[in-house]
This record gives C-alpha cells, sequence and structure tokens, in this order.
C-alpha cells in the first residue's frame, strides 16, 4: 500500500471506537433497533467500522427514498431467507412511511420470484430427465 493511503487507513483505523459508537447509534435511528450481528462485529472494531459504514451507505443511496429503499430491503431479506432480517426491515418500512399493505405486496413479489426460481430450475432438469412432454397430457 502507497505510504499516503496507508497513512489515511491508519487514521480511519484510530477512530474506529468513536466511529462504531455513532453508527451504531444512527442504525438504531434508521431502523428502530441495532441488529444482532452489531454485537458480535463490535468485538472487532475496525471490521466493524467498514463493514457497517459500507452497510449504512448502501441501505440508503441517494437515487432511492428510505421507504422504498427499506421496501427493497424486505425483499431482499425475503428472498434470502433472512428472518431476523426481514422483521426488523418491515418496522423499518413502517417508520419510513410504508403501510401493511405495500409490505405484503413486497412479500408477494418476492414470494412469486422464488416460486418462479424453483420453477424454472426444477422445470429444466425436468425436461432433460423426461423430455419436452414430461409423459403427461400434452
Amino acid at each position: 500500500m502507497k505510504p499516503d493511503t496507508e497513512k489515511l487507513v491508519e487514521d480511519f483505523l484510530a477512530q474506529t471506537d468513536d466511529l462504531s459508537d455513532e453508527i451504531t447509534e444512527d442504525v438504531r435511528e434508521m431502523l428502530g433497533v441495532v441488529p444482532f450481528i452489531f454485537g458480535v462485529l463490535r468485538k472487532r472494531p475496525e471490521v466493524f467500522a467498514l463493514s457497517a459504514l459500507a452497510d449504512y451507505r448502501i441501505s440508503r443511496p441517494d437515487s432511492l427514498d428510505p421507504k422504498v429503499a427499506e421496501l427493497v430491503a424486505v425483499a431482499a431479506a425475503a428472498g434470502a431467507g433472512a428472518e431476523s432480517c426481514l422483521k426488523v426491515h418491515m418496522g423499518a418500512a413502517l417508520k419510513e412511511g410504508a403501510s401493511p399493505e405495500q409490505i405484503l405486496d413486497v412479500l408477494l413479489i418476492a414470494g412469486m420470484i422464488g416460486k418462479t426460481r424453483i420453477l424454472a430450475t426444477t422445470l429444466r432438469q425436468f425436461r432433460d430427465v423426461c423430455g419436452e412432454g414430461g409423459g403427461g397430457r400434452e
């Protein structure tokens, strides 16, 4: 690493405890809770600060308003099967002004995509093994 870059990184890492506290409070305000993983990752302040700061910036892009960003997070959590994240982001979406109906629609869309992913994969295998018609009614 170039000396100037090394110095910048060292300066950043020297502030990880303070940054970690501030990021945690910002996330508590944004989500209404502090995610479980924060407690574990904070045992490694340099990793926590870098990871949480990146996640924080990613979760609130300039191109999306906070409600839309949280609805996207709900869909992603549903698709990933991340139950704890799903609960947190549903609460955050409500906090940002999403209605229960909007959250339900996001979950239904995520479920439909999940079903489609399973069917696309399995039906291709079915076709490869059983042929185009599959032996059923045409």
